[in-house]
């Protein structure tokens, strides 16, 4: 287009940084080998204010880029042509200000009829996908390509790619009419007799899709035998299962939302040999603020994302009580008994802000930011990044405004809430030393039926607008679900802690210090006075304190 239509084109990816990852070594180099683009584009230069790595100008427009989580760059120009990749990991709202998918197309409106829009994306989960609704919307093309034997063409579906049990070196594809097998040499031959098809009608003639999975890879890079070997690698696993699903097939994940029964999770209750299991390294909690007490619930982690609840504390007088403050913040300080002796305290507690804000900042703020992470919840699924932040906010204290007074974590709670269910929902093995799967939630013994009614009290449901769209929410099936969004929060604070970002070294520094060597260990004291309490983020035991897990900020 810069060559032979050129006009103002704006490019969306995901997040302003790997826009600026696409543009060094995406853009770039395409600019730089192409020599009818390296004439019409001006390399970067400081004294060029024309071009740079998020804007590149030629004769007769403009190539900006920008990120989804970017309102200010989603309507700084109008465009011509929009180019928006990676679709599905946009965050619902861009600063908060509408679908950015939405205010990328706005800005098209200047050019009519002469308006382009490219979408393209890796599919997420049914319902809420946007590349999914997009297609659905579109005249559905597939890539048919001829047999080798009978010469009937057909688009390739993953159901017909077949292999002896236990064998994905003999996978074959198996023709739809004539039934024999199609082996890999035959791929070069039937993609270069290949012819795109439409499957459905649209009902807008200029909306066209496209859909093309893995089983159409060339020789050389991706085989019908490695696909059959990432397959069976993903059995028993939810989350490799949709990862297979979204990236070799190109098909959205269809999430199971039935909230597990509450009587078989009081069923699986377990007696822990201490506060803190062997397998528990690290702790977090989540502390939902309610009118009247302050739920905190404390969890521990291990590899894997392996998680114990440790404890259930309720504070009572709600956010106008200082006392409750007070027991909050002695809270930081308290420490829980570890099964090797060792003791531990909070690495993070993360807070929701959503009810009296004002003072959830005021207190986050006394506390600084090594272990209190104020935390808010929003609707909707992000795979990308659950997590997002920190932003400044302003916060009010004393009645007096402050700019930028607290820092501010945003939580896509539908993911971590789909995340804890399917979490529950993994069978344990019937062997005695079998190894415990990735994920395995594990609830002590006292925890009684209120809780576990509260930690089940939501469902996915699926709603569809006046359009037809299809979207997915929670939906609350009880009043109260303190558990849940205090599981969540604390979930959300082992991500910000970087739990799932861990490399083998800091998992093999957890676990020594976590087995530190104590054979006596007097009982640990409910809670320490501030003098004697250890350093959030440590591990201490009798006789050898200081015993680092790893500082607050290494582990952000």
């Amino acid at each position: 287009m810069i060559h032979h239509a050129p006009g103002p084109m704006l490019a969306v990816l995901p997040t302003v940084e790997m826009a600026k990852r696409t543009s060094r070594g995406r853009i770039d180099p395409l600019i730089e080998d192409s020599p009818a683009l390296k004439e019409r584009v001006s390399p970067a230069r400081s004294r060029d204010a024309g071009n740079s790595m998020l804007s590149k100008e030629f004769p007769g427009g403009i190539l900006v880029l920008t990120g989804a989580n970017s309102a200010t760059g989603l309507r700084s120009m109008p465009a011509r042509y929009v180019f928006l990749d990676e679709v599905d990991a946009y965050p619902a709202s861009a600063d908060e200000e509408g679908d950015p998918v939405t205010l990328a197309e706005a800005r098209t409106t200047t050019f009519a009829h002469r308006r382009k829009v490219f979408m393209v994306s890796t599919p997420t989960i049914r319902g809420l996908s946007r590349i999914e609704r997009e297609f659905e919307a579109s005249d559905q093309r597939r890539y048919f390509v001829p047999c080798p034997h009978c010469g009937h063409r057909q688009w390739l579906q993953f159901e017909r790619l077949r292999w002896a049990k236990g064998r994905p070196d003999t996978a074959a594809y198996h023709c739809a009419s004539c039934e024999r097998p199609i082996a890999e040499h035959h791929k070069t031959q039937m993609l270069a007799r290949g012819e795109w098809r439409a499957t459905a009608v649209s009902a807008d003639p200029t909306a066209i899709g496209f859909h093309l999975s893995a089983l159409y890879s060339p020789i050389g890079w991706k085989s019908w035998e490695q696909i059959a070997r990432d397959w069976l690698a993903a059995q028993g696993s939810d989350e490799m299962l949709r990862a297979a699903r979204n990236t070799l097939l190109g098909e959205t994940w269809i999430e199971s939302g039935e909230a597990p029964e509450w009587q078989r999770l009081a069923d699986r209750r377990e007696v822990f040999p201490a506060q803190i299991p062997a397998g528990g390294l690290f702790l977090t909690a989540g502390a939902d603020v309610q009118k009247d007490r302050i739920e905190v619930d404390v969890w521990a982690w291990g590899r894997g994302l392996e998680s114990w609840l440790v404890d259930h504390i309720v504070i009572p007088g709600g956010p106008d009580d200082p006392a409750c403050w007070d027991r909050l913040t002695a809270l930081l300080g308290q420490t829980w008994a570890h099964d090797n002796g060792a003791f531990m305290t909070l690495a993070r507690l993360a807070i929701d802000t959503g009810y009296e804000s004002a003072a959830v900042y005021a207190w986050a703020r006394k506390q600084g930011i090594a272990q209190v992470v104020p935390v808010k919840g929003l609707e909707g699924f992000n795979r990308a990044t659950p997590v997002s932040g920190p932003t400044f906010v302003d916060a009010t204290v004393n009645g007096r405004k402050l700019k930028r007074g607290a820092r501010l974590w945003t939580v896509a709670t539908a993911t971590f809430k789909a995340e804890t269910y399917r979490y529950l929902r993994i069978e344990r093995p019937s062997e005695p030393d079998a190894p415990i799967p990735a994920g395995t939630i594990h609830l002590p013994d006292w925890a009684d039926s209120e809780w576990l009614k509260q930690l089940v009290a939501e469902q996915l449901v699926t709603i569809r607008d006046r359009r037809g769209y299809a979207r997915q929410e929670w939906q609350k099936m009880r009043e109260r679900n303190e558990a849940l969004d205090a599981r969540v929060y604390a979930r959300a604070a082992a991500w910000i802690l970087g739990g799932d970002r861990f490399d083998e070294r800091m998992w093999r520094q957890l676990e020594k210090q976590a087995g530190v060597d104590s054979t006596a260990v007097a009982a640990a004291p409910a809670e320490h006075s501030k003098p004697d309490a250890p350093e959030a983020g440590r591990i201490t035991a009798p006789r050898r304190r200081g015993w680092k897990i790893s500082t607050p900020r290494y582990m952000e």
